[in-house]
């Protein structure tokens, strides 16, 4: 078989991003897994990694790893997942020992003024799973870096892995991020509370 005869192959198959996978491609696209406490991390990486997505997988124990991850010091990936719990507008941050807790760039949760402050992440999806992290001041602070996806309400612990696996399934069918997130939100009640901001 030439590689001729394998492109003519893969045209008839349905379209889908891991087309490219299977041609020789090692990722269609990277994702920044930011494991903030979201206990369901490893889970959506094992399955992103299923849909042909190159993970870089951080666990984030202190607000310097959350900085040194998103403070756009290193390259971001195009679409960066916080798998994380939230209440009230805020990403919830576990307390750091107070020994640590002076050297740290800020201590307590992340509101919009420390993801303005801190975060830069320019023209990336950041896809957030925590509860009331699809609050309007918290999505508008990440706006200034691209779009933003998160749920406006309190979705029950697995509704938060299944939406971000939802929303890659649907963005290696070749639908847009605009398109995944209507898809998602007409599944069922629970996954309506997912919301897309852009600007």
């Amino acid at each position: 078989m030439t590689h001729a005869d394998e492109e003519e192959w893969l045209a008839t198959q349905r379209p889908s991003r891991v087309r490219e996978v299977q041609a020789g491609r090692l990722a269609w696209t990277e994702v920044d897994l930011i494991d903030v406490g979201g206990e369901f991390a490893r889970s959506l990486r094992d399955g992103l990694e299923v849909f042909g997505v190159r993970v870089n997988y951080l666990r984030v124990g202190q607000p310097r790893h959350l900085v040194a991850a998103l403070g756009g010091a290193a390259p971001i990936a195009p679409y960066v997942v916080l798998a994380c719990h939230g209440d009230e507008g805020r990403i919830l941050m576990e307390d750091v020992a107070d020994d640590l807790g002076r050297f740290q760039p800020f201590t307590g949760d992340v509101g919009p003024d420390r993801v303005r402050e801190h975060f830069r992440l320019p023209g990336s999806v950041t896809i957030a799973t925590g509860c009331d992290t699809g609050d309007p001041a918290l999505a508008d602070a990440f706006l200034d870096a691209g779009a933003y996806i998160a749920p406006l309400g309190a979705p029950f612990g697995y509704a938060s892995v299944f939406a971000p696996l939802f929303l890659f399934y649907e963005l290696t069918e070749r639908r847009t991020p605009a398109e995944a997130v209507e898809r998602l939100r007409a599944h069922d009640d629970e996954l309506a509370m997912w919301q897309l901001y852009r600007r």
